[in-house]
């Protein structure tokens, strides 16, 4: 099985979601489904079956999460020494050769990416051509829109 890339907060992230799940919503959707069944007859009993549903739902978030951490590899990029090179978890400022418009990623696993936070997944298009280079490149990235040309402005361990 494939092992996938993960920070230390990406794995917290999941860690607290699991133990919520597991310590808060588990219980209180078993005493709804209780509560709902002494209500009689399960056939038309609407608070009984909406309960059932969300506790499938609660449950395969549970498997989901406890499959991704099991095959996850968590990456402390606090550990390693600072080069000054794109690698996995590090935040980078870029600028558009072209407008000058600067964005700040930093980049994330798969499952952590969130563009409206800054958190870039490895696998994408920018984060690859981004991988490996240093301060002062320039990348090229090609996009829907065409390519876009990106100098690293700067490389910071987060």
């Amino acid at each position: 099985m494939n092992k996938y890339p993960m920070t230390v907060q990406g794995a917290r992230a999941l860690e607290e979601e699991l133990a919520h799940l597991t310590k808060v919503m588990r219980p209180q959707l078993s005493q709804a489904i209780g509560e709902a069944r002494e209500l009689g007859d399960l056939k038309e009993n609407a608070e009984y079956h909406a309960a059932r549903e969300q506790q499938g739902m609660v449950e395969a978030r549970i498997r989901d999460i406890e499959g991704r951490l099991q095959n996850s590899v968590v990456i402390d990029i606090t550990s390693i020494a600072h080069t000054g090179k794109v690698i996995f978890g590090t935040t980078v400022d870029i600028a558009n050769v072209e407008t000058d418009e600067a964005v700040t990623y930093q980049i994330v696993g798969d499952d952590e990416a969130d563009i409206k936070k800054g958190k870039l997944s490895v696998s994408s298009p920018i984060a690859r051509a981004l991988v490996g280079k240093e301060e002062g490149d320039v990348v090229t990235v090609k996009t829907p829109s065409g390519v876009v040309e990106y100098e690293i402005v700067e490389v910071r361990h987060v």
